[in-house]
């Protein structure tokens, strides 16, 4: 029987849909599993079992196997990638091979040639043996720079031959003119794989014997690949030059930046990466932050505020005068809070002006100004600047000092609305630090609008799975003790699509505190953030905690991640 008899006598496709793929495929010619999958009358998954049944091969799930190192090694990576065929198991002179194809005996045939081992063929679906090949092996992109550092191990490759030209032209990381020099395509290669991998930032991390580079996904740092020593410092200074940093300096921190353009599975991307170098005891570690505008999130209801949370937060951003701050630790998400803020506002009636330090993404229809204090151009300089400028809405990109303070209330009280951040664990303790930096109460009552404190967590992958917590366990976090009783929660289970993480992505925790006549009255008398926390709950504030019960409640995450990032307040 052909694929197709199997198919129908299993209800999967009707008469009239196999007919349909089979006039398709004489127009394009092509394997007629693949053409109902594209048609969408099937999936891989009915193709696996079907193919189980025309064949007589079992049919696996991937994501239930561990591959033991030593069975991975039996296949190169580019064989494995080139054939779409993923080692399972070894069993004396018996391997198990995952096929998408088990029609091709050629295959087979020269994977037990080179083995030197009997083939027991099993079938996969296409696109899991591919996750798994990502998996263990690495991306296709991964793989080549493996190889590449293998080839100068080897010394096929002349390392010596890395030189770095402080030629002009080589600041200009688009459109380089020698892509083939050791150091130039090896760091092209990590900042390729780092965004098809969706990572955030890449440490350079140099150690006494050993030089490690890391890539931090979803919040989460993983090792990507330890390079040579002998290629430390020409690697190092490579990614210094088209930072624009000075390569001779190696005794004080330094700050760049890299515009570049990647091509990543088959799109062109425009990538923004800001540079920091920190001399170490072993050298200088140097962090890339990796600004991908595809990854903005410029949509506020996909955020993860809650409704009341979000019908606060809109309400005072459309105020015309007032302050609304959104505070939380680096890489907590503030700037994508504020940038959807001025992007719902964003219109031709408005003037809008942001100070930043640096300018993270280019937003069309917005004033944007880099900050550079080397030169004078300070926070308070642009604020003072900016007053003269006509503006309906300012953004500040960071309060760290009186003076900018003092400039961001001033221009609130004379009819601006001003967005900005500061670093505080919580809403209600952000009026506190305010007047420790020397705002005198009435002042911070007068202008603050809303303070918003955030944190991110990773958001569990599809392959989630029910979790068996303690009903104490439920209590103890802060869930009600009926509701802990009856409640369904989820935790990471994890396949190829999340790397065999559990998780994938991350969703944001919100903790919004509107300032009302009543929050305003107890700043005036000098309240306490206890007695602020206390009052805006009472007014219906949910804390970060809150929040996370509710996403955990959702399904969107654990409850490992919310306890991580909250505490119980």
């Amino acid at each position: 029987m052909k694929i197709g008899e199997f198919l129908l006598d299993d209800n999967k496709i009707t008469r009239d849909q196999l007919e349909n793929a089979l006039e398709v495929q004489k127009k394009e010619p092509g394997k007629l599993g693949s053409i109902l999958i594209r048609l969408g009358n099937v999936t891989e998954e009915d193709i696996a079992q079907a193919l189980s049944k025309q064949f007589g091969y079992p049919s696996i799930n991937l994501s239930k196997f561990d591959i033991d190192e030593r069975v991975l090694e039996l296949i190169k990576p580019e064989m494995a990638r080139k054939h779409i065929v993923m080692p399972v198991h070894r069993i004396g002179s018996i391997l198990t091979l995952a096929m998408a194809d088990p029609s091709n005996l050629f295959v087979q045939e020269e994977i037990r040639f080179s083995t030197n081992l009997r083939i027991q063929a099993v079938i996969a679906p296409e696109s899991s043996i591919i996750q798994s090949i990502d998996k263990y092996y690495g991306s296709s992109t991964g793989i080549e720079a493996q190889k590449f550092l293998e080839e100068i191990e080897l010394g096929n490759i002349d390392e010596s031959s890395i030189e770095l030209v402080a030629d002009e032209d080589d600041y200009a990381f688009e459109g380089e003119s020698d892509e083939d020099a050791p150091a130039i395509k090896l760091v092209n290669l990590i900042f390729q794989d780092s965004v098809s991998k969706g990572a955030s930032d890449i440490h350079f991390e140099p150690y006494e014997k050993v030089f490690r580079i890391r890539f931090r996904i979803d919040g989460v740092l993983h090792e990507y690949m330890t390079p040579p020593m002998n290629l430390k410092n020409k690697v190092l200074s490579r990614v210094k030059l088209i930072a624009g940093i000075d390569i001779a300096e190696r005794r004080l921190p330094q700050d760049g930046r890299i515009k570049t353009k990647l091509t990543v599975d088959g799109k062109t991307k425009a990538i923004d990466m800001r540079v920091s170098s920190l001399p170490t005891i072993h050298g200088e570690k140097i962090v890339i932050r990796l600004l991908d505008k595809d990854n903005l999130m410029l949509d506020m209801t996909k955020l993860g505020f809650e409704p009341l949370s979000m019908q606060r937060f809109e309400k005072s951003i459309s105020e015309p005068w007032g302050i609304v701050l959104v505070t939380g630790p680096t890489g907590s998400g503030k700037t994508n809070t504020l940038y959807s803020a001025i992007s719902k506002l964003n219109s031709d009636e408005v003037n809008i002006l942001t100070a930043e330090n640096p300018v993270e993404f280019n937003l069309f229809g917005i004033n944007q100004v880099n900050i550079k204090e080397a030169i004078g151009l300070t926070f308070p300089a642009a604020l003072r600047s900016f007053l003269r400028q006509d503006p309906n809405i300012i953004l500040v990109g960071e309060i760290r000092d009186f003076e900018t303070a003092d400039i961001a209330i001033k221009a609130a009280l004379t009819g601006h609305l001003v967005l900005s951040t500061l670093h505080t664990n919580d809403a209600p303790s952000t009026i506190a630090r305010l007047i420790n930096m020397g705002i005198e109460p009435f002042l911070v009552a007068s202008s603050v609008r809303l303070v918003v404190a955030q944190r991110l967590v990773r958001r569990l992958c599809s392959c989630k799975k029910p979790a068996k917590t303690p009903v104490q366990t439920l209590i103890d976090i802060g869930f009600a003790p009926e509701e802990a009783k009856t409640l369904k929660i989820f935790e990471p289970n994890g396949c190829e699509k999340c790397s065999n993480t559990g998780y994938k992505g991350r969703v944001g925790l919100f903790e919004v505190m509107e300032v009302d006549e009543e929050l305003r009255e107890q700043i005036m008398i000098g309240a306490s953030t206890g007695e602020l926390r206390q009052k805006a709950k009472e007014k219906g504030m949910l804390t970060l905690r809150m929040s996370g019960v509710e996403k955990i409640k959702m399904g969107s995450t654990s409850i490992d991640e919310v306890v991580r990032e909250t505490s119980k307040l």
